[in-house]
């Protein structure tokens, strides 16, 4: 069985930076028009954009609960859509009101006690990898378990990078939105990857298309990931 279609879909500025409260600020739609567009059945965002936008204030208490230490999954409905976040270790905490549609992915260093937390709160979850999460495995039990086809990483730029980094990515698809940060020190649309890695990640460009709100939607394959 072919693994699911990933897609990464961003919205940078023209110098490449993703601060989402810079390009909230470029007039327009696009980013999730585009994203429509592109029909996925799940999306994956990193721990950072969860806290920014989901996650309530505060980190889940694991202290004395032993960690699962062994590869497991949950799926709390027969849902079509789901919203993935990653995180290494459960900790964050989650609004009654968070869609029904949440699905955490964590590695197996999680408390039992997170989990249980995660069960009570009817939340989905998929344990993998040992110290880290195991990306090309989550996205496998997404396919197999949650009937995911289509994957958006919609995340910030650690987790691009490490979708990037693992040769996980079918395709790349940025809006480009008419305005440019130019501040130093904020994250690019993929960061994270070793300096040691001095070769780019090359691309074949796929289209093309000027948005009616100035935004340029670029769209690329990404036939070798791996160099």
């Amino acid at each position: 069985m072919r693994k699911p279609y990933v897609i990464c879909h961003m919205m940078a500025s023209i110098d490449g930076r993703i601060d989402c409260a810079m390009t909230e600020q470029i007039e327009g739609n696009s980013y999730y028009e585009t994203l429509e567009l592109l029909n996925t059945d799940a999306t994956i965002e990193g721990k950072t954009t969860a806290v920014m936008h989901y996650a309530e204030k505060g980190v889940f208490d694991s202290a004395g609960s032993p960690v699962v230490g062994k590869e497991e999954m949950f799926r709390s409905h027969e849902g079509h859509r789901w919203e993935a976040v990653v995180e290494t270790r459960g900790s964050l905490l989650w609004p009654e009101s968070d869609t029904p549609d949440r699905l955490c992915i964590v590695s197996q260093q999680t408390s039992r006690a997170y989990l249980d937390y995660l069960h009570q709160r009817g939340i989905s979850y998929i344990v993998t990898g040992q110290e880290h999460v195991d990306l090309a495995r989550a996205i496998v039990i997404m396919q197999r378990e949650f009937g995911v086809e289509r994957i958006g990483v919609v995340g910030g730029g650690h987790i691009n990078g490490s979708f990037l980094r693992e040769g996980l990515l079918d395709e790349v698809s940025m809006v480009i939105g008419p305005a440019i940060d130019g501040r130093e020190g904020f994250c690019a649309a993929f960061d994270g990857i070793e300096a040691s890695h001095e070769h780019p990640f090359k691309l074949h460009l796929k289209s093309v298309r000027q948005m009616d709100d100035g935004c340029v939607w670029l769209r690329y394959n990404c036939p070798n990931t791996m160099i």
